[in-house]
């Protein structure tokens, strides 16, 4: 198996991950760090795995591993990126916070767009949650567009971590929608400069745990039918084993939450205008929103199949 590290488990992906590595049948996990959880048994938060957590400090490197995940807050990458290439230049590394999301020097891992360029990658950086969904929701459709798209979006508390705060307080946003960053959210930024095209983003925090839905809303610069945007959208995820277009029926969080599926479909054409159109866009912003897409580009990075381990 190809030895996995997994550097600041501590958090809601951090747990996902480690369950990930420990069912995936080619990955085995070589160690886990966490400052708050230092010395204590990872199997505590994830049970089966045999480790002990260790500190989360850039020498942890020194640990041998083929990959290294960095599951740090936005900021936090740095020095360990640089202790890696010092000492463990050949390696893999995902990182999952934003930091590299913006060099042109890393691979960006949205792995449905992206698999000849992360074939063999060593450093690539993990699209954010809502990112995901956006790029999902957009991509088919990203070279028609007459201006730019609107996207709405409500996730789960887990999406604000687990530092205190009133998004992910659930005597706060238990019945509640928070709306919050509604102008210059970064992943407004992020999709805008991978979209190659200017888009709007308004996220929310609902009371629900975990999953995203995300609802775009664009103009086309010509007109489409019904029938023939859905054709589109099927042909661009027939090969794409963890998003699946549904030409009908709703897309909600009941279909995605604890899946490592994203759903896309709720396709809607105006009547008076055909070049006005809604998609919807669902998925679990712990999994394919982070998690499982992480392992997605492990796996295309070490040759494996871009779905082992997750279906």
């Amino acid at each position: 198996p190809h030895r996995v590290g997994v550097i600041g488990a501590r958090g809601h992906t951090g747990r996902e991950l480690l369950r990930l590595v420990r069912d995936h049948p080619a990955l085995e996990l070589a160690f886990a760090s966490s400052r708050a959880l230092a010395g204590r048994p990872v199997a505590e938060q994830v049970e089966g795995l045999g480790h002990t957590f260790l500190e989360s400090t850039p020498g942890v490197v020194e640990r041998d591993a083929e990959v290294y995940v960095l599951a740090l807050p936005n900021g936090a990458s740095g020095a360990y990126v640089e202790a890696i290439d010092r000492r463990r230049p050949g390696s893999v590394v995902v990182d999952l916070s934003a930091d590299h999301r913006f060099e042109d020097a890393w691979v960006y891992g949205l792995s449905e767009f992206e698999a000849e360029g992360l074939a063999g990658a060593t450093r690539i950086a993990n699209p954010g949650c809502y990112a995901t969904a956006m790029q999902l929701a957009l991509r088919p459709i990203a070279d028609r567009l007459a201006s730019p798209p609107h996207c709405f979006g409500v996730s789960g508390y887990s999406g604000a971590g687990t530092t205190p705060s009133d998004k992910n307080d659930p005597a706060v946003v238990t019945g509640n929608i928070l709306p919050y960053s509604i102008t210059g959210h970064i992943h407004e930024r992020e999709v805008s400069r991978h979209l190659r095209t200017p888009v709007r983003f308004a996220p929310s925090v609902g009371g629900h745990f975990r999953g995203i839905v995300l609802t775009a809303l664009a103009e086309l610069r010509e007109p489409v039918g019904a029938g023939d945007l859905k054709a589109l959208y099927e042909r661009a995820y027939a090969s794409c084993p963890l998003v699946r277009f549904e030409a009908e029926g709703a897309v909600d969080l009941r279909g995605v939450a604890g899946s490592n599926l994203a759903r896309v479909g709720g396709v809607g054409v105006d009547a008076e205008d055909g070049r006005r159109i809604g998609v919807v866009c669902a998925l679990d912003n712990l999994l394919k929103g982070a998690a499982s897409q992480a392992v997605q580009n492990i796996n295309l990075s070490l040759g494996l199949d871009v779905a082992e381990g997750l279906t």
